[in-house]
């Protein structure tokens, strides 16, 4: 008897290429940058707009690729589909696996990297009582729908970019008023940086581009997603590399070096000297809404890629591959990231970003290497698009992984060997392939 989800299990389009880059960026968070800025900059010495330079010409390559595919595929599953359509089902299962790291266990370093920063300035309030007030109020948004999630995301990246603007604005009159150059070499390199330490940055730094991949799994809620979703990705990809190399430049030449009282909450020492107490609570409510919108994206982001995978039944379909009737979201997954987030309360933002990077890394490799195999067996398009592109991007992710924090590598390959033996019991010992659901592209 197959078993069959209880309800629709297609997704009704609400989108256009400004809603999807609004995801995307929000999804981003560009002021999230500041939230691990204290991290990166003990990574690479005081070199982070090198690190994020790196980057975004990492992520360029990688979302040239994802547009490839989301052109070809234009469904639900992001990197899981990409795999899996291109390559093979047990590669893309595994790769869902991997990626299920970054989407699933990603808000949860959001809300962790808000309660850092509110506990920083309210220390008398327990850290758990702001981790469990952000997953209930960006779940109960998610489950009432992507519209509603991407109405409160405008407002919220609109005072997010305020912020953003005033904290460049007020960090470069302090280095102008202080009779420094505001155009300076040293941000980016110098004696005491080193190529290893900028590209382990480059390696957290990353984490800050995990949106651009997110707007595919909206792919079955946007119009014309074959045109819409290649543009949205590219453009995501390139204003939040513009946004965050801008943003780490101007808080490098304003703090250079990386000695910080607290690295968690950096930034807040930061716009404190910059801006005194008044601006330090703007830019606490900034980052609280970058937060909050940035939470929002993960979650609905991640919801997406379960009910795909449950869709196809390789997870339980009736708990993921289930949308409620009325708001038509899955609200199920919706919840279980809620619950999830709960880790926020045992773990650091330095581990958790790590942890998180392994599966997205795993994700952009193979996406890179989907292209590829795309191209092998239809032979079509050119070469530097389907060709030379996909194996730069492919290499440069694999450079980044193999320069992640050892502990992450650790846990992303017992992940990986978790979801092995997850395969081998769901095909049977690898003698029939995972489930799969005729999708209406």
């Amino acid at each position: 008897m197959t078993d069959t989800a209880p309800t629709t299990t297609t997704l009704t389009p609400h989108l256009h290429l400004r809603g999807v880059v609004l995801f995307g960026l929000a999804y981003m968070a560009p002021l999230i940058v500041l939230g691990t800025y204290g991290i990166v900059a003990d990574t690479t010495s005081g070199t982070v707009p090198t690190a994020y330079i790196l980057a975004t010409v990492a992520m360029l390559f990688t979302a040239a690729s994802y547009g490839r595919m989301a052109g070809v595929y234009p469904v639900a599953g992001s990197a899981y589909t990409y795999v899996r359509k291109a390559i093979d089902s047990r590669a893309g299962f595994l790769v869902g696996w991997a990626v299920l790291l970054d989407y699933f266990f990603l808000p949860m370093v959001i809300w962790l990297i808000g309660a850092a920063y509110m506990s920083a300035q309210f220390p008398d309030v327990p850290s758990w009582i702001w981790v469990v007030g952000f997953i209930v109020i960006t779940t109960v948004l998610n489950v009432l729908g992507i519209r509603v999630a991407v109405g409160v995301n405008f407002l919220l990246m609109a005072f997010q970019l305020l912020v953003i603007l005033f904290f460049v604005i007020l960090s470069l009159r302090q280095v102008a008023g202080g009779g420094h150059s505001l155009v300076s070499g040293v941000p980016f390199y110098h004696n005491g940086s080193s190529f290893g330490g900028i590209s382990a940055g480059a390696a957290l730094a990353a984490y800050s581009f995990l949106g651009f991949d997110a707007v595919t799994t909206l792919t079955e809620e946007t119009f014309e997603p074959r045109r819409t979703i290649p543009r949205a990705i590219l453009l995501t990809a390139l204003l939040g590399g513009v946004l965050f190399v801008i943003l780490a430049y101007a808080t490098q030449l304003v703090h250079p070096g990386a000695q910080f009282h607290d690295e968690s909450s950096a930034a807040f020492e930061i716009a404190t000297d910059i801006g005194g107490n008044l601006f330090a609570a703007v830019f606490l409510a900034g980052l609280m809404v970058a937060q909050f919108a940035s939470g929002i994206a993960a979650q609905a982001g991640a919801s997406r890629l379960m009910f795909a995978m449950g869709r196809d039944g390789v997870l339980p379909k009736r708990f993921f591959g289930y949308l409620q009737p009325k708001l038509e979201t899955p609200v199920f997954g919706i919840a279980l990231i809620g619950i999830v987030g709960l880790g926020a309360l045992a773990l650091d933002v330095t581990t958790s970003t790590s942890f998180i990077n392994f599966g997205a890394f795993t994700a952009f490799t193979f996406v890179n290497l989907s292209v590829i195999a795309l191209w092998l067996r239809q032979r079509e398009g050119s070469i530097l698009r389907n060709l030379v592109v996909p194996v730069i991007g492919a290499v440069v992710d694999v450079w980044l992984l193999v320069h992640l924090d050892g502990i992450a590598i650790t846990l992303g390959l017992c992940w990986l060997a978790l979801g092995v033996c997850y395969l081998a019991y769901l095909t049977r010992g690898f003698r029939r392939p995972p489930p799969e659901m005729t999708f209406e592209e």
